[in-house]
């Protein structure tokens, strides 16, 4: 599919820089294809959803992921260069993007602080493979003690990360760290709004999908067959996978906070939509024509214009729903990006493909 479908203007005005104060004071836009879009906020979840509705969050916890160093050459001046982690591909390496990559190559060191590591591998769009000086929970702590938050580029570059960010940008459940970025539509969720769902009679299951940076890139193709996706870990244990098969099958529908979560769950799926524990690296694509298996509504933020999330949420929806949805947010006021606000959408006819 042409790229150019999923272009949108955006005022600049409508991108959040800070999140909703308290996190789930932020609105909700109720998108059902067919019927017009409703406006609500984040605390009237519950009621939109029915009893024994599943709904799935992704617990991963964000770690420091950019680091700031210099490449060190015998003889030449350090050069300064600035890495984001996105993928661990061993207890000692880690794929990265890094700035300025034209100015790196195979063997160069680098340092981080107290952190060394070296570049073992270089690959298209300023990806580079790095082996560092330690391995496992030291790197671990390393990293924690060297790196930075890493906020999206549309609020970094608008304003300096802060102690708040610490806070703001994980989700209130997360457990497990290794994600380069929030999965965001769970950061609408306070612990009231939580014990809210319950009380509703919606049941709360966690998986793990470890967000990578190139999830959230633009797609520079001209047409969506050209792109890459670059991989992410994610987990689905033999419990979760029975209980949500369980819900499903007593009549309850699998409702995936975030993206993330939808991805991992579509690909656990079996064809019947029955989900199988899964464990390991999913690069999964969604466009307009793919057919949703494990997923029957989807909470998440509002995205990037000709970004795979838009893509995305255009084939659960409709792309025309989609266009029109995002239309009615800008013009209603709706913050978009990260720390902006939500939306519930629910499937749309599967031939809504231009």
């Amino acid at each position: 599919m042409r790229v150019d479908l999923f272009d949108f203007d955006l005022p600049e005005t409508s991108i959040a820089l800070r999140p909703a104060e308290p996190r789930d004071a932020g609105r909700l836009l109720v998108v059902h294809p067919g019927l017009p879009p409703a406006d609500r906020t984040v605390r009237d979840l519950p009621g939109a959803l029915r009893a024994g509705d599943a709904l799935v969050f992704n617990d991963t916890k964000v770690i420091p992921a950019r680091l700031n160093g210099v490449r060190t050459r015998p003889g030449a001046p350090g050069q300064r260069t600035e890495v984001l982690l996105h993928l661990r591909e061993a207890p000692d390496r880690w794929r990265a993007f890094a700035r300025p990559a034209k100015r790196l190559a195979p063997g160069d060191a680098l340092r981080f602080g107290a952190l060394g590591a070296n570049v073992i591998e270089k690959a298209e769009a300023g990806e580079i493979v790095l082996a560092f000086d330690r391995s496992g929970p030291e790197l671990d702590a390393a990293i924690a003690a060297e790196g930075a938050l890493p906020l999206p580029p549309y609020i970094a570059g608008k304003r300096a990360t802060d102690t708040r960010d610490t806070t703001d940008y994980q989700t209130v459940y997360a457990r497990h760290p290794g994600a380069v970025a929030a999965p965001t539509a769970g950061l609408h969720f306070s612990e009231a709004l939580l014990s809210d769902l319950d009380a509703a009679g919606l049941r709360r299951h966690h998986v793990t999908l470890h967000v990578g940076a190139g999830t959230f890139l633009p797609v520079k193709a001209e047409d969506t067959d050209a792109h890459r996706m670059h991989a992410e870990i994610g987990i689905l244990d033999a419990a979760t996978a029975d209980a949500l098969n369980a819900a499903r099958a007593a009549g309850g529908r699998i409702v995936a906070v975030g993206t993330t979560a939808l991805r991992l769950l579509e690909s656990a799926a079996g064809p019947d939509g029955t989900l199988a524990p899964f464990s390991g690296p999913t690069e999964i694509f969604i466009t307009p024509g793919y057919r949703f298996r494990a997923v029957d509504a989807l909470v998440t933020n509002f995205h990037l214009p000709r970004s795979t999330l838009f893509m995305l949420v255009s084939a659960f929806s409709g792309l025309e729903t989609m266009r029109a949805a995002y239309a009615h947010a800008i013009e209603a006021g709706y913050r978009f990006y990260s720390y902006g606000d939500a939306s519930l959408l629910f499937p749309g006819p599967r031939a809504d493909i231009p």
